[in-house]
């Protein structure tokens, strides 16, 4: 994901373990522009992880992607202001969509 966001120009930094990346936001919450998340990872799920930025940054646009869950839909993410719900696989060109949608003001 890292590699895709850099060819579509962002700076990226990625992480595979959203305890650190929950960390590292945490350190520097003005940093970040935007996260993407996925809802099915270890330790800490998506929908939690875009929970807990948000308390720390209620303005911040998280997109939360996946390929499959019963527990997040688009209407469930969006209420609890997660701003995008896409589902994997996704191609670049619907990403960068996605993206451009979360970050327009």
């Amino acid at each position: 994901m890292t590699s895709m966001l850099e060819r579509l120009g962002y700076k990226a930094i990625g992480k595979t373990d959203p305890r650190r990346a929950l960390r590292e936001f945490r350190r520097h919450p003005e940093a970040f522009d935007l996260v993407l998340t996925d809802q099915n990872m270890p330790w800490l799920p998506g929908e939690e992880l875009a929970a807990e930025i948000l308390l720390l940054r209620p303005d911040m646009p998280v997109i939360l992607c996946t390929g499959y869950s019963e527990k997040v839909n688009e209407d469930t993410v969006k209420a609890k202001g997660i701003r995008e719900f896409i589902m994997k696989p996704f191609s670049l060109r619907g990403i960068a969509g996605t993206i451009r949608r979360v970050l327009e003001p």
